[in-house]
């Protein structure tokens, strides 16, 4: 089964916990990670089943269209990316998030 990177950004904190709320509730994902990447923007990362990942992304950008002052910059998803991505970026399992996996 190909474990798949799901990615939303946004502008605003409040639509980031919405959003990352959202997709984890939607779908059978978990939720790995955020960066904050400066001027207000954040990323949220969620890793699951290519069709969880993609049902969590779809409901995750359709919650931030509901925040007050929020903003949709930029969503992405992966299918299988490659394991050297792991190692370099923060979209792997940590022992901290793997109690949530699915």
């Amino acid at each position: 089964m190909p474990i798949a990177v799901g990615m939303i950004e946004t502008k605003g904190f409040p639509a980031v916990v919405e959003a990352a709320d959202a997709m984890v509730k939607a779908a059978r994902v978990t939720l790995v990670g955020y960066e904050k990447i400066g001027s207000g923007r954040t990323t949220v990362i969620v890793r699951g089943d290519v069709s969880e990942v993609q049902a969590s992304v779809s409901a995750g950008i359709e919650s931030v269209r509901r925040v007050s002052g929020g903003e949709l910059l930029s969503h992405h998803i992966i299918a299988r990316p490659h394991e050297n991505l792991e190692y370099v970026l923060p979209i792997r399992y940590t022992e901290e998030v793997r109690q949530f996996s699915y």
